[in-house]
């Protein structure tokens, strides 16, 4: 089964978090698809140059000075580094952005009632490029940066991309889609990390909506997660390391 493991932004900033899950990432002895974001990151690094992130329903607005920096922290410094990570690990990672062998194609996100500047939303993967790059024996990083194949660089939401990337091949794979963050799955009480919804499908998900127990950048999340089980991907778990590694993250399914 092809694994897709995505990994968020309190997972990248915690060294010890971060080495556990490049481990599991690398002992997977089939073939697997890392994506990465590094919205802490880019956030950070826009303060020091004088930029605040601007966030709209978990949500980056991205500027132009924004496309510069996330560009430059997810494509550069991170996505080299967890690609040196795994190599270390004997993994043969290869770090990509969605521009590299037109990998994904996205569009610049219309405006309608928010302008997300250079926000990217994706029109196509790549499916033989990615199965030639599994075929040769590479593992892909994939970081957070597409392209509209004119010539201009697009931001687009790691959670997106790894679902789009898992119904794109689950026409030739089986695939199971990892999200991997800082909590043991989604939780009815944000405070308690033993209240684990273990299920969720699309009723139970608008429920909680509705009740305002999961909101903010849990939404983003879980509309990718439900997209991909609606078209094809196997399986979908959302939860931290220990919860993927012994079955008590939140499965999700139709």
């Amino acid at each position: 089964m092809l694994r897709i493991l995505k990994i968020g932004g309190n997972v990248l900033a915690d060294p010890l978090a971060l080495d556990q899950a490049l481990s599991f990432f690398a002992d997977y002895q089939s073939p697997a698809i890392l994506v990465h974001g590094g919205g802490r990151e880019a956030s950070d690094l826009l303060k020091k140059m004088g930029h605040e992130a601007k966030m709209v329903n978990g949500r980056r607005i991205t500027d132009a000075a924004t496309l510069e920096v996330v560009t430059m922290v997810y494509a550069g410094l991170l996505n080299k580094q967890l690609v040196a990570q795994l190599q270390a690990k004997n993994c043969n990672a290869l770090g990509v952005t969605g521009a590299d062998g037109n990998l994904i194609r996205a569009h610049k996100r219309i405006v309608k009632d928010i302008d997300y500047g250079f926000a990217g939303d994706i029109d196509a993967v790549n499916t033989a490029g990615f199965k030639s790059l599994l075929e040769g024996g590479f593992s892909p990083v994939c970081c957070a940066i597409t392209h509209d194949k004119q010539g201009q660089l697009l931001n687009t939401n790691a959670d997106t991309i790894a679902s789009s990337i898992a119904v794109a091949l689950a026409a030739a794979y089986e695939v199971e889609l990892l999200y991997c963050f800082e909590k043991p799955g989604v939780l009815m009480d944000a405070e308690d990390n033993k209240s684990v919804i273990g299920h969720l499908n699309p009723t139970s998900y608008a429920e909680l909506k509705q009740e305002g127990i999961v909101h903010s950048g849990m939404l983003p999340k879980l509309d990718n997660a439900f997209a991909a089980i609606a078209n094809g991907v196997k399986a979908v778990y959302v939860g931290n390391l220990e919860s993927l590694g012994n079955g008590k993250a939140t499965r999700l399914s139709w």
